[in-house]
């Protein structure tokens, strides 16, 4: 067994390498938890509780952002080195750095679950970007906090390759997103109940940095107002203001509407975002909900391969699918609403925050008919004709099992200058995104090709032309998506040894928009044996 001693490195190397400037102004404005010990417990008036993270035996580079790296200063040298891979597995600390945990609370399912906190991830501090914009690094698997409550603060390989993957290949769909800097293998194994079917087994465990301007999410402002601690919660409201929305001005009551608005406008737009590229949070409870409008905590999410609006990849959500595709504005409103009423101690009237929730309904589906239009290659959403348009559109992808990614890149495909094209050719043309062509009925290809009629009449009706149509549509309709079985490929690779489909796939959703024959495979449906395959088609909260 290895001792720790043999892998540390020389504690001066410190203020030579990884040259990253601290500004922690989250512990150094915002009340800190007492008591300096790593129990778990209930955290009272403090928004974080300082921790170390948990050391490990034989940490090991796996792949590394090298966008995310220079962001924030760092070489692909400063990544490649020895000191990289133990500050970011967690067993050496820079100058500057104050590890600590966040406390906050949650509705999950929606039931109000009280205390939660970061109970596997640690904040190492915060740090400028090169826009001058702190961005706060985070270990998401690095031991124990008090918030830990029964778990043991760790993440395995499954995990983090997913969340490592995912977070960049949102970030390159130009989503708003957290970041990932890094993902370094511990060199122990962990204990996971993947499915909590009584068959736990060993996993590799793995260490990912997460980055973003805050993690701040609706539930660390939730934990005040359900404690009654109003002093703490217009601490931390103030704070978000002054730091992430300074544009809003100075706090006062005015302010705390305006920013409740803004939370809620950016809120629609990453859902309708998600809905644009088939991706479903798969637990948007309200600790996983970001206050600045930002995907976090990639859990059991999933892609949308086969368009079905009721589809989740959560096996915990399996009978209720309050987390499914098609519901995820709503239950985004609902997250809202929770945070409407942590912050009714700091407004005292519940008017004006009833009609900033009810206006999100315009608000997103404003956004959401612009998105659709975008998606077909229309200048406009027209409400006329369009409607009835998108509505028949939904109906004819459930006809049969319709690759919703594929749909839309091979309909940019389609010709519309002219009408002169037979319902065969039409037909040629998408049905490469259909799961089982054989099996669609003669009257289902009757209804599609009305539709595809219905939409060259409606694109001849703009003037756009093919060319001009297809470049638009391939800007916003992406070719390559991280389909769950390709991310399920990569994780058996790696559980191997083997990471080289680990860095493909990222360099592969690095450019999700471009053609890029040499990976034309990784544009391709689904397979036959993931239908059903742990990892492609269900995920657990497990890792």
């Amino acid at each position: 067994m290895t001792n720790l001693t043999d892998t540390m490195l020389n504690p001066a190397d410190s203020e030579t390498r990884l040259n990253l400037q601290f500004n922690n102004r989250f512990v150094r404005e915002l009340p800190a938890d007492p008591d300096m010990e790593n129990v778990r417990r209930q955290v009272l008036g403090a928004c974080y509780s300082f921790v170390n993270p948990t050391q490990v035996r034989a940490p090991y580079l796996i792949a590394y952002s090298p966008e995310m790296a220079t962001d924030i200063g760092l070489s692909a040298d400063d990544c490649e080195d020895e000191w990289f891979t133990q500050v970011f597995a967690g067993n050496e600390q820079l100058a500057g750095m104050q590890p600590h945990a966040q406390c906050y609370g949650g509705h999950q399912f929606g039931n109000w679950a009280g205390q939660l906190g970061d109970g596997r991830a640690i904040n190492l501090g915060e740090v400028p970007d090169q826009h001058g914009i702190l961005q706060t690094l985070q270990l998401k698997g690095a031991g124990e906090t008090p918030y830990s409550r029964s778990a043991d603060g760790l993440a395995v390989l499954r995990s983090s390759v997913r969340e490592f993957l995912c977070s960049e290949a949102m970030f390159h769909l130009g989503i708003p997103t957290t970041r990932a800097l890094s993902l370094i293998g511990t060199g122990e194994q962990v204990m996971r109940d993947m499915f909590y079917d009584g068959r736990p087994k060993s996993e590799p465990g793995a260490v990912v940095c997460r980055v973003a301007p805050s993690f701040l999410r609706i539930g660390s402002y939730e934990i005040f107002s359900a404690r009654q601690d109003v002093e703490n919660l217009k601490k931390l409201v103030d704070f978000t203001i002054c730091h992430h929305f300074p544009h809003l001005g100075e706090p006062n009551h005015e302010t705390y509407l305006r920013w409740f608005r803004e939370v809620c406008e950016r809120s629609a737009k990453l859902v309708v975002d998600w809905m644009r590229v088939g991706f479903v949070h798969g637990v948007l409870n309200t600790d996983n909900t970001s206050i600045l409008g930002l995907t976090i905590d990639y859990g059991p999410y999933g892609w949308i391969d086969d368009y079905d609006p009721d589809w989740t990849p959560n096996t915990t959500d399996a009978d209720l699918k309050r987390y499914r595709f098609g519901h995820q504005a709503q239950i985004m409103q609902w997250n809202l609403l929770q945070l409407g009423n942590a912050l009714y101690p700091l407004i005292n009237e519940s008017e004006p925050l009833r009609q900033i929730l009810n206006d999100f309904v315009d608000d997103y589906t404003q956004k959401w008919q612009q998105m659709r239009a975008d998606k077909l290659g229309l200048k406009q959403y027209h409400e006329a004709s369009d409607k009835a348009l998108n509505q028949r559109l939904q109906h004819i992808l459930l006809l049969t099992e319709t690759d919703m990614t594929l749909f839309y890149r091979q309909l940019a495909e389609l010709p519309c200058e002219s009408d002169t094209i037979t319902d065969a050719e039409l037909l040629s043309i998408i049905e490469v995104a259909w799961y089982a062509p054989k099996s669609v009925s003669q009257n289902d290809k009757t209804e599609i090709v009305a539709w595809l009629r219905q939409y060259q009449l409606r694109v001849r009706e703009e003037g756009t032309s093919d060319a001009e149509r297809k470049k638009a549509m391939n800007l916003i309709n992406p070719k390559y998506v991280l389909r769950n079985y390709l991310a399920q490929q990569a994780i058996e690779r790696a559980e191997k040894g083997d990471f080289s489909e680990i860095k493909t796939l990222l360099n592969v959703l690095r450019h999700p928009y471009d053609e890029q024959p040499a990976y034309q495979e990784y544009a391709n449906k689904r397979p036959e044996w993931a239908r059903h395959k742990p990892g492609c088609s269900m995920l657990s909260c497990s890792s």
